[in-house]
């Protein structure tokens, strides 16, 4: 017998179907500590690291394909915010993840994971990027994803602490936080600005420090 197709949401049916409140910008405690950052300091391999994918981005991004996207740009981004590696968590790339949530099941694949766990068996998700989606032609609704990723997280965690994720569509960035059924979305950050790029990394250094402060204790 077939397996039944599970089925993909938009971001209002998720609304619905798990009476969610969207909070736009930084209106929640968690997502204004998250954003509270001051520009990075690099070191002289991370200035270069930084320079190249800087200029790459700005003359190349429009006609990247979401493997390009991946591979050009997000995977060095990943690297100057610290999330590389550590001690106490994994990183994972293409994982798809399930839950049964509220009596609903829920499944996608997550495209960049930090997580708990073991080589590469994540077991409890703190943070996710979802979609890395190119500039032209995006498809699916990225938003919808990573919500749907962070509610699996949630239950899969079984815990009260917050899940943490970003959206990326092109060269916007938005940052999400989920704590019970609120979550909240930051304003978009504009990776093709210098400066805003380099708050993206801020952030993501930050994200750091609260996993190991807060999430992982």
């Amino acid at each position: 017998m077939a397996n039944k197709k599970v089925k993909s949401y938009t971001e209002a049916e998720l609304i619905e179907l798990f009476g969610l409140t969207r909070i736009l910008k930084n209106q929640t405690s968690q997502m204004r500590v998250w954003l509270s950052v001051e520009m990075p300091t690099f070191d002289v391999s991370e200035e270069i690291i930084f320079k190249d994918i800087y200029e790459e981005v700005v003359e190349s991004i429009q006609g990247w394909s979401e493997e390009d996207l991946k591979m050009k740009f997000i995977s060095y981004v990943l690297r100057l915010g610290h999330l590389n590696k550590g001690d106490k968590f994994i990183t994972c790339f293409e994982k798809t993840i399930s839950a049964h949530v509220e009596g609903h099941l829920l499944k996608t694949k997550t495209d960049f994971m930090v997580a708990s766990g073991i080589l590469n068996l994540p077991k409890n998700p703190y943070f996710h990027f979802q979609e890395y989606k190119p500039e032209l032609n995006p498809t699916g609704e990225p938003m919808a994803q990573l919500l749907e990723a962070m509610l699996i997280a949630q239950s899969l965690n079984h815990n009260n602490k917050p899940i943490y994720g970003c959206e990326i569509v092109g060269k916007n960035w938005r940052f999400v936080v989920l704590l019970g059924k609120e979550y909240c979305i930051s304003k978009t950050y504009d990776c093709t600005e210098r400066e805003e790029l380099m708050l993206i990394i801020a952030i993501l250094r930050n994200f750091r420090q609260i996993l190991e402060r807060e999430l992982l204790v």
